[in-house]
C-alpha cells in the first residue's frame, strides 16, 4: 500500500501512483513604504497541496474504474485523511482535479495506457485531533457500506481483465 485517501487505497490494483509532489506556501503580505523597501508580515500558513501523477496499465494495475471512483469522491467536497503506507499522517485533504489521457487504444476503444494525475488540498489541520474518533466511530459502519461496492469494483476490475483482447 502506497497511500490511503479516506477508504480509497493507491495500491497495484487501483491506482499506483509514481510521484508525489508537494509544494508548501506561507504566506507574507507587503506594506509598500514611502522611500523604503516594502515591510514584509508572516501571517500564517497558506496553500498546502500534493499532485500524485503515475500511469495505469489496466491489464496489470488499475484502470478508469479507481479514477472514476475518486472522482465520485471529488464530487462529494469532503476533506479525507491522507495516510501514506509508513503510517505518516498528512493531514486531511480534499481532491480538487484528475486529468487522465488515454492512449494506445484498442479496437473498442479501451486504453491500455492510462496516464492520470490527481491534485489534492490540505484543506483543516485542526480536524486532526478528530481523526481518531472519527475512525473508532465510523470504521465499522463504513467498512460494512464500503465492503460491498469495493468488492463489486474489484470483481468486475477483475472479470474484465479476464475478457479476450482482439
Amino acid at each position: 500500500m502506497l497511500m490511503t485517501l479516506g477508504f480509497f487505497v493507491f495500491d497495484m490494483p487501483t491506482a499506483p501512483y509514481q510521484q508525489l509532489q508537494r509544494q508548501t506556501e506561507w504566506r507574507h503580505p507587503s506594506q509598500s513604504r514611502v522611500g523604503q523597501r516594502p515591510a514584509y508580515q508572516y501571517v500564517g500558513p497558506g496553500d498546502d497541496t500534493i499532485t500524485l501523477t503515475g500511469v495505469l496499465y489496466p491489464e496489470i494495475t488499475g484502470g478508469r474504474l479507481s479514477l472514476d471512483l475518486l472522482r465520485t469522491m471529488a464530487e462529494q467536497g469532503k476533506a479525507w485523511p491522507l495516510i501514506e503506507g509508513s503510517g505518516r499522517l498528512y493531514g486531511f485533504w480534499s481532491i480538487t482535479s484528475i486529468s487522465e489521457t488515454s492512449s494506445e487504444l484498442m479496437r473498442d476503444g479501451t486504453p491500455q495506457k492510462i496516464e492520470f494525475s490527481i491534485s489534492l488540498i490540505r484543506v483543516d489541520e485542526s480536524q486532526i485531533d478528530l481523526l481518531g474518533t472519527v475512525i473508532n466511530a465510523g470504521l465499522g459502519a463504513a467498512t460494512g457500506l464500503l465492503a460491498g461496492p469495493l468488492n463489486k469494483i474489484r470483481d468486475l476490475t477483475q472479470a474484465v481483465s479476464k475478457l479476450p483482447r482482439f
